[in-house]
Formats: structure tokens, C-alpha cells, sequence
């Protein structure tokens, strides 16, 4: 038997049928197919309202729409965030639907010359990550006639202590190097570009509070000695996000009261070259991982070799990460319950597994679950970041699964 993660409180609160945002999710499926990604708008709502409690005023909140891009979910999210950072041109359209390019962030390596265009005649701001870009950037300015608005993306000497995913303190396509980023903001300043600040993201999916908050007060202290090198006050620090999610047995969820208070003393101490400066954290997973669940229909249930087998019509090709497959070393279990039956007592072993000929689509690696029948729905938890549009979707031909808010 191996562990899965935890069930989001609001769900594993439930007892008998499953429901999401009120609404029943057997008869959510019957309405609208199997597979099929439901996102509670409602939860995402009140993650935002956590994060405001939580930290210093003042501090902007960025939603990362690479987390979940689905324009359903942006047009409910966009009112309640202050700004949206994009990591490419078919992002950067999704968030020009919602809200104004002065309101958008471009980030990300290769930005293409159409894209830096196409970011400038926006109005978003674009996060330089070389150099090159930089001169790239500022050409794209000139042949339009505009006046670009440029951060510089900082690849950080100092990484998140924890993080599931380190973006800085090693060689890095993110960003530039720490000891050349004022060499950079220099440039652009003496080009005419209106340099909007820094960039500095470190590393994602940490829970530990006293980490992210360390962190945190290193990003300020980098900021200030990179504006001094640079002789020009950031007008905004992007301190990235790294908020994570307790994905797995054993994840507890990040302590954000303790992270806001120690950002709340680590910003009136801040240098004086960023007294003048605003500030915000950017975050994707933190904010909609939890809000989503993928329901998949079981299809056969069979035995093999004193093993139990329940098939569905889902798998990796719509649930990467779930799989295993998705930034993982060591293949751990998301949470995981049979809907109609949320609360029941387990009476076996079983492993969910995908409809897909490869060995590596398998949901649920010998997890406890009650009775599972044909036709009855499976529910994965933790669905709503890097769920659909982080996921092989054309892997064998299947169907793309449908996407709704409730």
C-alpha cells in the first residue's frame, strides 16, 4: 500500500457525493463528459483573500497564468489580482483579454522578435532574461516607435532552501546573472527604454515558511545592492512567488501568516534605495492548484497476477503531473477518492491507471480506495495548476478533456 497526499480541507471535509462548487460531480461528468477538469472559482476567491490577510499592504499579487490559462478561469481571476505575468504571445493575448498590457508581465527564455513586438505595442512590461534581449527588445522599441517598458530578470545568487523546483544560484537560462543584471538596467536606462524594475524569482513549491521567508529578505537585499550598482531606484520588485502546495503524504501547507508577517519586518527594513519602490509577489499553483479536481470514468476494473487494476478514461496525456511524469524524481501519489463514496472506509488495494498503452500512465500506484465499480467516477485532486495545458494532450489520439468553472 502506498500513501496519497492529502485532500484539500474543502473536499476532504465531504461525505458521500463528491460536490464542487455545490454542484454534484457525477452529475457534472453526465453533463458535460468524462474526462473533465472542473475548477471552483469560489476557492480560488478565498486563496486570494488568504494571501491579502496574509501579507504587508501594499504588496501586489501577480497571477502566473501558466499555472492555468483556461480564459473561463482568467476572466474570474483577473478582478482580483493586480497583475498577470504571460510566458509567451498565445499567454500574452489570454491576458489582453482581461486586463491592460500596463497590468502584464512577459517573462520567460527565447522570446521570439514577434513576441517582444507584440509585448511592446501592448504595454507590457518584458522581463529581459540576457543581455541580448535586452538589445533585441530595445531594437523591437525603435522600429515601432515606442518607448519599451523593461524589467531585469535576475538569475539570483541565492536559491529557495526546499523548493521543488530551484530557479536561482546556479548557472541559469532564467534571467541574468546577478553580477551583470546593473551593467544591464544601466543600458536600457541610456537607451531611453522606462526600466520598471527587477525580476527575481528563486525557486518554487516550498513549504517551508521559515525558507520562503529567508528568501524573501535576501531577494530585498539583492534588489537594493543591484540598484545601487545601477544608480537608478527600482519603481517595482517582482520578489517571485515559490508558494507551494502539499501535494504529497507528509506535505503540510505553508504557513502564509508566518511568511506575511516576516515580509511585513523585512520590508520597513529595507534599504533606503527602495523606500520609493513597490513590491509583489507572483503566484500561479498557490492559488488555483487546489481549486481544481480532474473526474475520469473507470472503464474496467480487472485483476492481473493478484493485482487489481481500475482503468479509466483519463491519464497522463490530461494529468502529467499526477502521473509522475511532471518534475518528479521519486513517483509519489496525488490525493485521490471515488466520488459518490468521499469519506468511506477503504477496503482494498488498487492502482488507478490510465487508458493509454504505456506503462507510465498510472494516476494512483496501489492506493487505498473503497468499492469502485464500472461507470462510476474517479476524482483527482490538486488538478487546477499544470493540469490540461501541462500535459501531452495529443499522446495517442485521444480527446482533449473539457475544461468548465463552477
Amino acid at each position: 500500500m502506498k500513501p496519497m497526499g492529502p485532500i484539500p480541507p474543502t473536499f476532504a471535509a465531504q461525505t458521500g457525493t463528491l460536490t464542487i462548487g455545490g454542484q454534484d460531480a457525477t452529475a457534472l461528468v453526465a453533463a458535460h463528459g468524462s474526462p473533465l477538469f472542473v475548477y471552483d472559482a469560489a476557492l480560488v476567491a478565498a486563496q486570494v483573500a488568504r494571501f491579502r490577510a496574509a501579507m504587508p499592504a501594499g504588496v501586489d499579487l501577480h497571477y502566473a497564468i501558466k499555472a492555468n490559462p483556461l480564459p473561463a478561469l482568467l476572466t474570474r481571476v483577473a478582478p482580483l489580482v493586480d497583475g498577470l505575468d504571460v510566458a509567451s504571445a498565445g499567454e500574452l493575448a489570454r491576458a489582453l483579454a482581461v486586463k491592460p498590457g500596463s497590468a502584464i508581465s512577459f517573462a520567460g527564455p527565447g522570446k521570439r522578435d514577434d513576441e517582444l513586438a507584440a509585448a511592446i505595442a501592448a504595454g507590457a512590461t518584458i522581463n529581459l532574461e540576457s543581455a541580448g534581449e535586452a538589445r533585441r527588445a530595445l531594437a523591437a522599441g525603435e522600429r515601432l516607435g515606442i518607448v519599451p517598458r523593461l524589467a531585469v530578470r535576475v538569475n539570483p545568487d541565492l536559491e529557495l532552501r526546499g523548493s521543488g523546483m530551484k530557479m536561482g544560484g546556479r548557472a541559469s537560462p532564467f534571467g541574468i546573472d546577478a553580477e551583470h543584471a546593473a551593467a544591464v538596467v544601466r543600458e536600457v536606462i541610456a537607451a531611453g527604454a522606462d526600466w520598471c524594475g527587477f525580476h527575481i524569482f528563486a525557486g518554487s513549491q516550498a513549504l517551508d515558511a521559515a525558507a520562503v521567508s529567508e528568501t524573501q529578505a535576501a531577494t530585498l537585499a539583492l534588489a537594493a545592492r543591484l540598484a545601487e550598482e545601477a544608480g537608478a531606484v527600482p519603481p517595482l520588485v517582482n520578489l517571485g512567488g515559490g508558494f507551494g502546495v502539499p501535494y504529497f503524504a507528509g506535505d503540510a501547507p505553508l504557513d502564509v501568516a508566518s511568511v506575511g508577517a516576516a515580509l511585513d519586518t523585512a520590508l520597513a527594513a529595507r534599504a533606503d534605495v527602495l523606500r520609493d519602490s513597490r513590491f509583489a509577489i507572483e503566484l500561479g499553483r498557490w492559488l488555483v492548484a487546489e481549486a481544481g479536481v480532474y473526474l475520469t470514468r473507470v472503464v474496467d476494473v480487472k485483476q492481473s497476477r493478484g493485482e487489481t487494476f481500475v482503468v479509466i478514461d483519463g491519464g497522463l496525456h490530461h494529468q502529467l503531473a499526477a502521473s509522475g511524469n511532471f518534475g518528479t524524481v521519486v513517483r509519489r501519489n496525488y490525493p485521490l477518492a471515488v466520488a459518490p463514496r468521499m469519506g468511506s472506509t477503504a477496503d482494498g488495494e488498487v492502482s488507478v491507471v490510465g487508458c493509454l498503452c504505456t506503462p507510465l500512465d498510472r494516476l494512483g500506484d496501489r492506493v487505498a480506495l473503497p468499492p469502485v465499480g464500472v461507470g462510476e467516477v474517479i476524482a483527482i485532486f490538486l488538478a487546477g495548476a499544470y493540469g490540461a495545458t501541462a500535459s501531452p494532450a495529443a499522446f495517442l489520439g485521444h480527446p482533449a478533456p473539457a475544461e468548465i468553472v463552477v
